[in-house]
């Protein structure tokens, strides 16, 4: 059956919780072990690891496009292929096509910020945990896709261009999310603004503690394999997403008989 090109009958996103975000940053670091993974460990290389997490990315989005209200492994599925598409794609344009960090990331943020403003002008609004309409569903998951790039060249510029490493970028990044929150929390910017800095934020501290987790010694990281890290990590948000969904399903179930 074709879905309604307008609206959906329910969100099809989850609600921006303390266990959204840990479930994103968990993702974002997945990505960045993951698509190092493929690229470096695997040794076929930025372009062609890009290609298949493209692939991964088009079929995951599929499935939560043809879904009719949010499903967690569907949701779940595509950020994490948007965060390995985004490193392995970074680092395409990073390196192999050497626009080196700093344009990158000059490039993405002004992509970002110009899907936001179309975004805006064609809906009327930036959706942030209410997404209904199929219009608001593409600009959604164009501006993580985009974002989720951008923030890995921001994590390898902060690392490796101005000097603080992998570890002390973590910091600065866990820093300014920490930030986004206080001013959440004390301010009336609109939640929209916050909400997408506190997004486009996680994937470079995602970068750096991955970076931290798999890079070699001598480069300042613990050296711990690639691919045996995004498994614990893989887990790790399985078991936070499947304990959120439980909680989730009992408070429904309280509601309803009471």
């Amino acid at each position: 059956m074709e879905l309604d090109s307008k609206t959906f009958a329910f969100s099809k996103v989850p609600e921006a919780t303390l266990a959204f975000w840990a479930v994103k940053i968990l993702a974002t670091t997945v990505g960045e072990t993951g698509g190092d993974a493929l690229s470096m460990t695997l040794n076929l290389g930025y372009a062609v690891s890009s290609l298949i997490f493209l692939g991964f990315f088009c079929v995951t989005l599929i499935a939560q496009v043809s879904s009719r209200r949010y499903h967690p492994v569907c949701y779940w599925a595509v950020v994490v292929a948007t965060t390995t598409v985004g490193t392995t794609t970074s680092d395409y344009l990073d390196r192999t096509a050497g626009l080196g960090y700093v344009k990158s990331s000059a490039m993405l943020l002004c992509a970002v910020l110009a899907v936001l403003i179309v975004w805006h002008f064609t809906t009327g609004q930036v959706a942030v945990d209410q997404v209904k309409s199929r219009p608001d569903e593409t600009f959604y998951w164009l501006t993580i896709l985009i974002s989720n790039t951008l923030g890995t060249a921001l994590g390898d510029f902060t690392a490796d261009n101005l000097g603080l490493g992998f570890e002390r970028g973590a910091l600065v990044f866990a820093g300014l999310i920490a930030l986004v929150a206080v001013l959440h929390l004390t301010t009336k910017i609109p939640g929209s603004i916050l909400f997408w800095s506190a997004y486009i934020l996680t994937r470079p501290l995602g970068a750096t503690l991955g970076d931290t987790l798999t890079k070699p010694h001598r480069q300042g990281g613990l050296s711990l394999g690639r691919i045996s890290s995004s498994l614990v990590m893989v887990v790790a948000m399985i078991v936070v997403i499947a304990l959120t969904s439980l909680r989730r399903s009992a408070s429904a179930a309280a509601e309803a008989n009471s």
